[in-house]
């Protein structure tokens, strides 16, 4: 299958750079699986399209602030990417630098470069970092981290994007991405989603910065996927297979 087949053209001027006001405001583009008609409307005409029993399954996951700005202690400016928090210490990371830090480079991150790490292994693609604090990473990256907006918005990250670019019921901080299709549920909607009847359900899958990642070939089949954590509850899977059944 060529990866060809599935382009299109999308002009710059449809590319939202804010969120509308009310998530559930957004549109909606529906299709018919029997008849293949689409239809277009808004993302709240969901609660007429579902029946009570329904089983609608939600990705909890939490983004964090994973993209830091710093310099190699030597001086080169560098652009860190958190791929996924390894321990409380350490992260896994793409790093944007003139030129690859090695093994043992120390690296000052943050807008006013407060923070010391080192870059300990190189994994490939990726760099293993630690840092040199007592903090955890998590409170480190919500203290000096940017939010990792998509390169299609092309404006810098803004304090609001912090919930902005969060699901209403996002839990668990893992994810470099939100996960999209999610940002359009509001507590409003859930409720009325919940009154039907509507059974809802939580996996976790935290989106990694390999979704940033064109796909560089010509066949969908050598197209290499990176791996994302998941984890699914056994609730969740007896709650699908009880709405299949």
């Amino acid at each position: 299958m060529r990866v060809a087949d599935f382009s299109f053209d999308l002009p710059e001027s449809l590319i939202a750079h804010y969120p509308v006001p009310e998530r559930s405001s957004c549109r909606l583009l529906s299709l018919d699986g029997p008849t293949g008609a689409l239809t277009h409307g808004t993302f709240t005409d969901l609660l007429d399209k579902l029946n009570p029993g329904d089983l609608l399954v939600f990705n909890n996951t939490r983004v964090i602030p994973a993209r830091l700005f710093g310099r190699k202690a030597s001086g080169g400016k560098i652009e860190v990417l958190v791929e996924r928090m390894l321990d409380d210490k350490r992260i896994l990371a793409h790093i944007r630098a003139s030129k690859a830090p090695k093994p043992g480079t120390e690296l000052l991150l943050g807008d006013d470069e407060s923070i010391n790490a080192t870059m300990v292994a190189r994994h490939d693609a990726l760099f293993e970092v630690q840092f040199n604090d007592e903090r955890p990473v998590l409170d480190i990256l919500n203290s000096i981290g940017h939010m990792p907006l998509p390169p299609y918005i092309e404006r810098p990250d803004e304090e609001a994007d912090r919930e902005l670019y969060q699901t209403v019921y996002s839990q668990k901080p893992g994810a470099v991405a939100a996960p999209t299709a999610g940002l359009h549920f509001d507590e409003p909607l859930l409720e009325k989603l919940r009154a039907k009847g509507i059974e809802m359900a939580f996996v976790t899958l935290h989106v990694g910065a390999g979704t940033f990642q064109p796909v560089r070939v010509d066949s969908i089949e050598d197209h290499i996927m990176h791996s994302e954590y998941a984890e699914v509850p056994q609730e969740v899977v007896d709650a699908v297979m009880a709405a299949k059944a």
